[in-house]
């Protein structure tokens, strides 16, 4: 749903497959302190799952942040 709603709103990403890939596991988990996925950063910033990216969305910081992760 992540991906979907990212790409309604042009943006591209870079995914990180932790299930494949250990060292990837252990440093989102370092990073977020969570095991869930997905953990979404804009830029350097954590924004948290899905449902964070849509909280982010409904109170309009989200398109902010986006425009400061393209600047």
């Amino acid at each position: 749903m992540a991906k979907n709603f990212l790409k309604s709103k042009g943006q591209t990403w870079t995914e990180v497959r932790i299930d494949t890939d250990p060292a990837a596991r252990e440093k989102m988990m370092a990073l977020t302190k969570r095991t869930s996925v997905p953990q979404i950063f804009i830029g350097d910033v954590h924004v948290g799952g899905y449902d964070d990216l849509m909280a982010l969305h409904r109170a309009g910081k989200l398109e902010p942040l986006l425009e400061g992760a393209s600047a």
